[in-house]
Order: structure tokens, then C-alpha cells, then sequence
């Protein structure tokens, strides 16, 4: 008998096909079926709609905690789908014995970064399970945002496209990882967590093709699904990559491939050539864009094919996360 295993939950090879396989099987609709970080709903007021939740553990690490990612990870779905965030609920699974100082903590940051991404919380629900059923706390959140007239998604991705990334990636997933383990680095690694659309509204402009934030599965896998889903290939290079030397340090330590870490706080974005220049400008004159670079490009090729060009001139494939890189990072 098949189970499910913790790499179902990993954003990589295996998350898309039980959603493929399972839940779009049974439940798909034109809305469902959209696949994207949020769903376009019909109606007088155009809406986008999104929900996650959040497991991550520990449930405090450096640059946030469970309550901060919550809400940046809803907005940032939100914000990448081309919608104005505006509503979030807030649903909480708490496991008896938290200590009330800790849920108050959390609370108090859910606040602060709604206030910072310019959202209210409209609704909300709480339910205590028994010491053992759950892991400290669990978080839902639900997100609404108005329709503008920021047409994006991979189906506006043609060949010739630049490939843009708002800053380092990693961070998140060391961060995570560094505060579980008890890695202790020269420069501690901070998660980049921050709601994106602020940055967002500084870059945009008519030209911007696409966004995704590359959160569990990492770039390699967020490219891979985009690639698969507009019908091109997309190469990539290695050189051009920004990565904190932290991060790279840990990675050379650990083993780790930096594109398949989780970032929280950053926006991969597919451009028209002729305002690339202008878009990666507007970045880095933002504060969560400082470190924005040019990492690649679309081209013709194998539908679905990520290549990645190496210090040495070659080439290698880069496909999706297999297995559970690491657990519980969001």
C-alpha cells in the first residue's frame, strides 16, 4: 500500500504529482486548474485567491518566525500573481501545553507584518488539540487580492526572456536549518522572510512576463515548473548567481545544492529583453532588491528543459527537487 511520505510535502517532484495525480483528479475546475501561486476568480471585482499553511519548525529563527511567515508567504502568493493584497484569515491549530508567551509572540508579529504589507486579518478560527497530536502550532492562512491590470504567468513566457532574481538565494532554508541543527557559522544566516509587494510595485512595468517566489523546492524547481508550464527551455548560469557567502559556506559544508533551498523573501521574474535593464534597476534601488541580478534566459528547446551553464563552459540539466531536501521549512 502507497503512503505518504514527508517528500510529499517538499514542493518537488513528488508534491506535483500527488496534486496531479490526486487532488486535481478529483477536484479540478477551471479555477483549480490554473496551477499557479493564486487563483483568478470571476466577478464584477476581479479577485485572486490563495491559502497555505505553515508547519515550519523551529517555530522561531532568525529574521522571523512561524506568525511573520505566514503572512508573508499568503501575500507574496498574492503579489507574484500580479493581485493587490488585502485580506488575510487566520486559522491556528495550537497543541496544549504551548506556553501562552510563545502564541502572543506569534500573534504580535502576525500583526506587525500584516500592518507592513498593508492586509487585515478579516476572520479567523482556533482549535486546541491534545499534548502530542500537533507540534507547538499550526498556521492556515487564506488570501484575497483585487485583479489589476498586470497580466502574468507562464503563458505570456516566450523565447528570448530574461531571467531575473530579486536577491541571495538560500537564505531561508539555511536560516531553518542553522537554528534546528545548531550550526553555528562566522556570519549567522538570517531568513530573508519579507512581504514582497512592496518591491513588486517599484519594478513593475508593462514587459514583466511572469513571477513566482521560489520558496520549498528552491529556484531549480520553481523554474522547472515554469519552464514546463509556458513550453520552453530556460538556461541558466551558475556565475551569475547571487549567494551570501554564508549560505555558500554552509552549502559546501552540508552538501547542499543552494537551488533547491527555500527563500521566503524573494522574486524570481521573467521579462521581455528590452525592459530588463529598467527591472533589475528598479530592484536594486529597493531594500529587498539590493542584491538583484541577471541569472538567465528562456530559449527554444525541449519543453520543460532547465540547463545550467557551469564556471568551466558546460552545461548540466537541472530538473526538480527529488526527495525531501528539508523538512518542515515553511
Amino acid at each position: 500500500m502507497e503512503r505518504i511520505m514527508l517528500a510529499h510535502g517538499s514542493g518537488g517532484r513528488l508534491s506535483h504529482e500527488l496534486i496531479k495525480t490526486l487532488f486535481q483528479k478529483h477536484l479540478g475546475n477551471p479555477y483549480l486548474d490554473q496551477m499557479n501561486d493564486a487563483s483568478l476568480l470571476p466577478g464584477q471585482e476581479q479577485l485572486a485567491i490563495t491559502t497555505d499553511s505553515f508547519v515550519v519548525s523551529p517555530l522561531f529563527f532568525r529574521g522571523g518566525n512561524i506568525g511573520k511567515l505566514a503572512v508573508c508567504g499568503t501575500v507574496n502568493d498574492l503579489a507574484v500573481s500580479g493581485a493587490i493584497p488585502k485580506f488575510l484569515t487566520l486559522a491556528l491549530i495550537l497543541e496544549e501545553g504551548l506556553p501562552m508567551e510563545d502564541l502572543e509572540r506569534i500573534i504580535v508579529s502576525v500583526a506587525e507584518t500584516a500592518t507592513e504589507a498593508g492586509v487585515a486579518i478579516v476572520c479567523g478560527d482556533t482549535k486546541v488539540v491534545e499534548r502530542g497530536s500537533a507540534d507547538k502550532i499550526f498556521i492556515n492562512t487564506t488570501g484575497i487580492g483585487y485583479i489589476t491590470d498586470r497580466l502574468v504567468g507562464p503563458e505570456q513566457i516566450r523565447p528570448g526572456d530574461e531571467i531575473l532574481i530579486s536577491g541571495t538565494i538560500g537564505d531561508h532554508g539555511i536560516a531553518i536549518l542553522s537554528e534546528r541543527e545548531g550550526l553555528e557559522f562566522q556570519t549567522p544566516v538570517v531568513s530573508d522572510c519579507a512581504p514582497l509587494n512592496e518591491l513588486i510595485d517599484a519594478f513593475y512595468r508593462p514587459g514583466v512576463k511572469c513571477m513566482r517566489d521560489p520558496t520549498r523546492g528552491g529556484v531549480a524547481t520553481t523554474l522547472n515548473e515554469l519552464a514546463g508550464q509556458a513550453g520552453v527551455s530556460m538556461l541558466l548560469v551558475e556565475e551569475q548567481f547571487p549567494l551570501s557567502p554564508s549560505v555558500e559556506g554552509a552549502c559546501e559544508m552540508l552538501g547542499l545544492e543552494p537551488l533547491y533551498l527555500a527563500n521566503e523573501g524573494k522574486v524570481l521574474v521573467i521579462v521581455a529583453p528590452e525592459v530588463a535593464d529598467e527591472v533589475l534597476l528598479n530592484m536594486q534601488r529597493h531594500p529587498l532588491g539590493r542584491e538583484a541580478a541577471r541569472i538567465g534566459h528562456v530559449q527554444e528547446g525541449k519543453p520543460g528543459l532547465v540547463l545550467l551553464e557551469t564556471p568551466l563552459g558546460g552545461k548540466r540539466i537541472v530538473g526538480m527537487l527529488e526527495g525531501e531536501h528539508l523538512p518542515r521549512i515553511c
